[in-house]
């Protein structure tokens, strides 16, 4: 495929929002899947899709980069959210041939343990609630500057004694430069259905959301930029709430928002620093998370995000610290290592 013909692809999967309906959080079930599985994409203000480097947990964003140069790694995660609640990941990949490359991997989502009680409110015991979803990702590169990458994901969601059953699918595609200092990358995400409910209920719609990214290397610094824009398929992000007093803590009203407003909600802005291929340091802001969690009193780091990244023996850590709200945020890292290499090195 020519370098014209994936542009033109590219531009006309960004008009497609105009021609489809919106779907925010509050209206679908399987929420979980939105969670930045990614510890580079968390530092990066909470996922990133233009960015190929040899870390398997970023096929959870983009398909599309489930690349040649992961093959044979492993990569486990693990993220220490809010209440108690914790999430992590696992992925392999594998090159099936020259341009085709496969993953596989398991997200998953543990809401910790309840106490049960019947309705007089006596106490008879505890149960849990854990959300699931299977990776079974390929990719292909059509040529040297543009690939395409389909993740297809079997949903689980237990709730107690209630099970429910999905299916979604991502589709992807990437583009890079002859010089790889300019990539992009867009992906249509959750495409699918809930198959059974909890309890017999009507169907719930799952949170289909399309984003667009660009990331760019500065060619004499060892900087690079990154701009991902989500939930393009609906373009007012806002809420028509009214301001609440909490005890003289004041929240902000979203109702007479105008357009820069609305077109932030989108943006998520990262940096990174790549002062040696061995170690980068990033620092994220998602706006939309600040415009709907910060309080005017407080929560100053609210939407901001940082970490780094450490590739030693073969051995590559990411680390990530991002602030939700001014109560607390989240910590995450993941691990990514080639099983196959350090069984060679032993043994040598």
């Amino acid at each position: 495929m020519r370098k014209s013909s994936a542009i033109l692809l590219i531009t006309a999967l960004l008009w497609l929002p105009a021609a489809l309906n919106g779907q925010l959080g509050g209206d679908n079930t399987y929420e979980f899947l939105n969670l930045p599985w990614s510890a580079r994409g968390s530092v990066l203000g909470g996922t990133i899709i233009s960015l190929a480097d040899d870390d398997p947990s970023l096929l959870v964003c983009n398909p599309a980069l489930a690349g040649s140069t992961m093959s044979g790694m492993l990569t486990l995660g693990y993220a220490s959210y809010l209440a108690g609640i914790s999430f992590g990941s696992v992925h392999y990949v594998h090159q099936h041939s020259g341009n085709t490359t496969l993953a596989a991997g398991l997200n998953w989502l543990s809401y910790g343990s309840f106490i049960e009680a019947n309705e007089a409110g006596a106490i008879t015991g505890s149960f849990r609630a854990a959300e699931y979803a299977i990776n079974i990702a390929g990719s292909r590169k059509i040529d040297t500057i543009f690939a395409v990458g389909v993740n297809l994901k079997p949903i689980l969601s237990q709730l107690e004694s209630y099970t429910s059953v999905g299916f979604a699918v991502d589709i992807g595609g990437f583009v890079t430069s002859r010089d790889s200092t300019l990539t992009a990358g867009i992906v249509l995400r959750n495409i699918g259905m809930q198959l059974t409910t909890y309890a017999g209920e009507t169907r719930e719609k799952i949170p289909f959301e399309i984003q667009a990214g660009i990331s760019k290397k500065l060619p004499h610094a060892p900087l690079r930029f990154s701009l991902t824009m989500r939930n393009l398929q609906k373009f007012n992000l806002t809420h028509d709430y009214d301001t609440i007093d909490f005890g003289g803590i004041t929240g902000s009203t979203d109702a007479d928002a105008g357009f820069t407003e609305k077109l932030l909600r989108h943006a998520l802005f990262g940096i990174e620093c790549l002062p040696h291929r061995n170690f980068w340091v990033g620092a994220g802001y998602n706006y939309q998370r600040r415009s709907e969690l910060r309080i005017e009193n407080g929560g100053a780091a609210v939407g901001f995000s940082w970490g780094f990244g450490l590739n030693i023996s073969g051995f590559r850590l990411a680390f990530s610290r991002a602030t939700y709200h001014m109560a607390g945020g989240t910590t995450q890292f993941s691990l990514s290592l080639n099983p196959g290499s350090i069984y060679r090195k032993i043994t040598n």
